[in-house]
């Protein structure tokens, strides 16, 4: 179903993505999977042809496009993969806003052309060993010495932990405040900053290909020119920009249902058993169509949500609405299909497999399922 807002120029840029994911992700991902890894080189060919971080003023780099174009970059790349989409959409769309939207002119000038151009591949340290929905209690501090912050602490499941050329970590830098979330900052960490280590690669049952790593700071000296925004305003900026991150989510997780969905009618009509094939049979006509409808409610819901997010409206609880119902959908879609493909659909070398093991997180990072399900009866004065 296609978007109200999508015009020609949309299209020929959908066109010019397709062309360069054809020739440049879709013949290599399976040995990025393998190798647990998308390759910087690759990065570098996505900034080349401005797709990465399309909306930056063309003051720096980009393109000055709305969030329409990240949208349809968002779908294309997950076609592809959620192990590649999870890391670029992250850089694109969630951490590269923060420097934008709070960035000094310095900060801008310094970072965002290297976000455009791939050269700079950033990442978010939110959570930590102990610390996940519960934003609050994060342990990392940053005390202030001079023109420095001293930075310690340790974060985990950090998308794109290992490639990152810059993380913004979120960290205490008032722990005596109450409440607590006053006391929180968001500090700029660049890559080869003294007691800044990369630590090991997670192994994750899905999603092999992104990069999920540990992050750890032994009294890193951070220049108080990397702090983002003001200090102690750390919480709120991060639920200002949460809006867009669920969206983004959202968009990914209906992808994925989709494709799954395209991948098994394939399957099912190419499939004979007893004499004919499966697609005849009337319990994987019912199944097919009753994905089918759920995935076109989800289609319907993300459209419009995304042209009320590109006017700048308050959809917080819209995008919690979908963001836990589309994950939890394209589970079932990933549970229906897997078992529509038999046997088949346990081998690895069958590509319902892959996302059958891709899609679960998606209800627990960016907020699960559970916290999602609490802001709405929040936002219902409940």
């Amino acid at each position: 179903m296609k978007a109200s807002f999508i015009t020609v120029e949309h299209e020929l840029f959908r066109k010019s993505l397709r062309k360069m994911l054809d020739k440049e992700a879709y013949p290599f991902f399976d040995e990025w999977e393998a190798k647990r890894e998308i390759p910087k080189d690759f990065w570098l060919k996505m900034g080349a042809n401005g797709f990465l971080c399309p909306w930056v003023d063309e003051v720096y780099g980009g393109l000055g496009l709305d969030f329409s174009y990240s949208m349809i970059l968002i779908e294309e790349l997950e076609r592809v993969g959620q192990g590649l989409a999870s890391g670029a959409s992250l850089h694109s769309d969630i951490v590269s806003p923060y420097i934008s939207n709070l960035g000094t002119e310095v900060q801008k000038q310094k970072w965002l052309p290297g976000c455009v151009s791939g050269d700079l591949i950033t990442a978010i340290g939110m959570t930590e060993p102990g610390a996940g929905s519960d934003l609050a209690g994060v342990k990392t501090t940053a005390r202030k010495d001079g023109d420095f912050y001293i930075l310690n602490g340790e974060k985990t499941f950090i998308t794109n932990g290992l490639l990152a050329d810059i993380v913004i970590v979120v960290c205490k830098t008032d722990s005596n405040v109450q409440p607590a979330h006053r006391g929180i900052s968001l500090l700029v960490v660049e890559k080869g900053m003294e007691g800044f280590s990369y630590g090991k690669k997670l192994n994750k049952i899905g999603m092999h290909s992104g990069d999920t790593g540990e992050l750890i700071f032994e009294d890193v000296k951070v220049p108080v020119a990397n702090l983002l925004g003001e200090e102690g305003k750390g919480f709120y900026y991060l639920m200002q920009n949460l809006q867009q991150e669920r969206l983004i989510v959202a968009i990914q997780c209906q992808i994925e249902a989709e494709e799954m969905l395209r991948i098994t009618i394939d399957y099912v009509k190419n499939r004979k058993a007893f004499g004919q094939s499966i697609s005849k049979f009337q319990n994987t006509q019912f199944k097919i169509a009753e994905m089918a409808t759920e995935i076109d409610i989800g289609r319907t819901y993300v459209n419009q949500l995304t042209a009320r997010h590109i006017a700048n409206e308050d959809i917080v609880k819209e995008v919690s609405m979908a963001k836990w119902w589309i994950s939890e959908m394209a589970k079932r879609v990933a549970a229906e299909c897997l078992q529509l493909h038999g046997g088949y659909g346990y081998m690895e070398e069958y590509e319902i497999a892959r996302r059958y093991r891709d899609i679960p997180v998606a209800s627990i990072y960016a907020g699960s399922t559970e916290i999602m399900k609490t802001i709405i009866a929040k936002k219902l004065d409940l």
